[in-house]
Formats: C-alpha cells, structure tokens, sequence
C-alpha cells in the first residue's frame, strides 16, 4: 500500500517555549561546577560601558554559541528571541552583534593578559584527569586564517588555498595525547615561525608540571630551523621535525642505503651536518611508492617512482617506530580543521586587531572546555567519538520548556536514542 502525506498542513509560529538545545542544561551545570561565571568576572577585570551584561555574562553569551557550533557572530541572533536559551544558560537577554563586538575590543584590550592567566590555571587543572601523565609530547603547528578586509594587523604571507591574499598566522601546540589546545599565540600572516617558535615554546614548557618527566616535540617542516632545534635540545626535550629538503640533503638521501622495515614502507638513516648548523645530527628518511601513499598524505619530495619524508630527531627510537610516532601528529591537523569548522576560528569577526585577537583565544578556550568536558563525564564507551559527535549527540537536542505545576521541566523527544548516556553525563557533571 503506497503511503501519502498530509496535503494541507497549517504553520503557526506560536510556539515560545522550543529549543533545539536541549542538552544545555548539561552545560550549564558544567559551567556551574567550574564556577566559571563568577570565576571570569572576579579574575578577568575592565572597564565596562555596557551595564547591562556583567564581564562574566558577556563571555558565557560567547562561549555558549562557540561549544554549540552555532559560528559567525552575527549568526547568534537567533539567540535574542530564544527564550528557553536564556531561561537555561541563566543570561537576562541575549547581546546583539554590535554589543559583543564592542566587549571584544574592550577585552582585546585591557583584559586579554588576566584571560590568558586564568586558562592556564585551568590547563594545570585539567592535566591529571583522568590520568597523571608521566611524559608529555607536544604538537606544533600554524595554520593560515584569510580575510577579506581591511582587518587591523593582517598581512600578505604563505597563503597556499587564497594566494596574495592577506591573513593572520595562528600558532599552535596541543598535547599529542589529549589534544588540548596547550598554547596558542596569533600574529600577522607574513610571521615566520623561527621568530616565534621560542615564544610559544618557552610557554608551552612553563606549563609542564614537574612530575612530567620526558618531553616530546613534533613539527613539521615549518620548524626546521637550526634555533629551534638548538633550543629543544637546551631545554633537554626530544623533539623529531620534519626536514626542509635542499640539494646537499637531497642528494644524501638518495645516496643513502634502504631497508624495507614494514610492507612499502622502506627506510634509511645517516647523520648529516646541515650548513650552519653547530654539528650533526640524526636524519631518518623514509621512502615509499608512489601509488601506496595515501591521498591525504602530503608528499614533501617526489623522485621517480617514491615518495620521501624525512626527520630530524634525538629520539632513539627505530626509522619505523619514528615513522609511525610522527605520523600520530595528524591528529593536530584534525584539530585546526576542527577548530576552523565547528568553532568558527577562521570567521574574523572585527576590523580591530585587539577584538579578533580575543576571540581567537576565546576560540582555543571553548575548545578546551568541551575537550574537558568529553574527558571527564561523557561515559567511557564515548570517549574516543569526535567532539562534533559529542556535540550533536547530547547538546542539539530538539526540547520543549514546560512547567507542570509550576516546576521547570525541560521535555526530551520521545524516541530520543541517547537518554541512557545524557543521564549518564548529568550524573558526572554533578560529581565535579
């Protein structure tokens, strides 16, 4: 029997107390556990022209659109007329555009430094949950944010997508086991990363708590700078980068003798004293055919048949086991597209150097929220889903506002299929 659907179907727009966030009262007790509003107001202090919004409730009506992937600024207006939005995140109104961007000026400004001192007492937190860790391994890494305007500070720098476009040069360290954002500093795109690497580095390194007591570092070829190297080996940390390939090392790799150590995989490794460096160093090649490299593996050298990569490190670890330790780095490079996509990182949302500057940190800070947030109460069997699945699972939930008898009741679809693991996480909120 062919089934039919209903052909007159009225629409009325009536319905005052819907949301299709229902899972934000997960958050809003996640947020209430960390103390985090009255925690940003007391710590993070400035002038405020707007009477309206605390600084506390001004940063909650960012971050609160940022974790729930809803991007651009001016997107958040459909916030101002969601009144069960408001009603559970505990915010008297909504801001409009204008508003918001005029507190990220004035934060970009005269509140980004106490900002950044707050997260990092948030990271020193967080770093033994669940697990204390006994060694830390660092990803490095920059990633390049287009504009389209006159944005204060941007500049005309490696734009491989928007050649001869001007843009902003974030750089980035993650921790390679969690994938917490460790450091994150912004500049104008025409930076290179030898001049900052020792910034974020000497930042990144501060952090680490005592009873870490091996470092790691992987970069890629960006970071292949005597300097740099120079400096990780001062701090006594292991590092291995990936190698730029100019002529003399070129032709050491092919000269050098290879042994097949899994499958394709060949490898090969020599001690080359790159000119200007202080010494030598170990380089591992790696050498595959082109027809078994992977169509999202960037190829750094192509020779005939063969594909090459090749590292530099003080790691004493085999071509292979190197090989594959380098390659865990790729879960950096879902991280930026991560943060470009479900966090709106690349959306610049001022003219003002300051205010974009703010809300890029803003940025890296609601992505660290939710990392924590799925580290610590998603239940176990979800922990390695992707923060996106996390989000679309428990937080977007289409949701009714009732209040039977007079008690708040937030009302779920019946055929909702995660109710067991929403409860779940509720219960571990409350155990904070």
């Amino acid at each position: 029997m062919r089934g039919y659907g209903p052909k007159n179907v009225g629409i009325r727009f009536t319905a005052a107390r819907l949301t299709h966030f229902g899972g934000l009262p997960l958050l809003h007790r996640y947020f209430q556990a960390l103390d985090l509003r009255r925690v940003l107001t007391r710590s993070v202090r400035f002038a405020q022209r707007n009477n309206r919004y605390s600084i506390g409730e001004s940063f909650l009506a960012l971050l609160y659109p940022m974790i729930l992937g809803i991007g651009r600024i001016e997107t958040t207006r459909l916030l101002q007329h969601n009144g069960v939005f408001q009603y559970l995140t505990g915010l008297p109104t909504y801001p409009d555009a204008q508003t918001i961007r005029r507190f990220l000026t004035r934060f970009g400004e005269s509140g980004l430094t106490a900002f950044l001192k707050l997260h990092d007492k948030f990271r020193r937190r967080w770093i033994g949950r669940p697990n204390i860790p006994p060694s830390m391994t660092l990803d490095f890494d920059t990633t390049v944010l287009t504009v389209y305007g006159k944005q204060e500070g941007s500049a005309i720098g490696y734009n491989p997508k928007k050649r001869g476009r001007p843009s902003y040069l974030p750089f980035l360290c993650f921790d390679g086991a969690t994938g917490d954002c460790w450091e994150a500093t912004y500049h104008p795109g025409d930076k290179h990363p030898g001049g900052v690497f020792q910034l974020i580095f000497e930042r990144a390194f501060a952090k680490i708590p005592k009873y870490v007591r091996e470092v790691r570092v992987r970069a890629d070829a960006a970071f292949y700078d005597r300097e740099i190297i120079a400096f990780i080996e001062a701090k006594s940390a292991f590092y291995a980068i990936v190698a730029k390939l100019t002529v003399p090392l070129k032709a050491r790799v092919t000269a050098a003798r290879y042994r097949r150590v899994s499958g394709s995989v060949f490898a090969a490794e020599f001690r080359y004293h790159p000119q200007g460096w202080p010494g030598p160093r170990r380089f591992v090649a790696i050498r595959r055919l082109v027809q078994d490299e992977p169509s999202y593996q960037l190829t750094l050298w192509k020779m005939g048949k063969y594909n090459y990569q090749v590292m530099v490190t003080n790691l004493n670890l085999t071509p292979l086991n190197l090989w594959r330790f380098y390659n865990d780095r790729a879960r950096a490079e879902l991280v930026i597209r991560e943060l470009k996509d479900g966090y709106a990182m690349g959306k610049i949302p001022t003219g003002d150097w300051a205010a974009n500057e703010a809300y890029f940190q803003l940025v890296v800070f609601a992505y660290n929220l939710l990392g924590w947030f799925k580290r610590t109460c998603v239940p176990e069997e979800w922990k390695r889903l992707t923060m996106q699945t996390i989000r679309n699972r428990l937080l977007l939930i289409p949701a009714e506002l009732t209040r039977p008898g007079g008690r708040p009741v937030l009302k779920m679809p019946l055929g909702y299929p995660y109710k067991r693991e929403y409860m779940k996480t509720l219960r571990a909120v409350g155990r904070l």
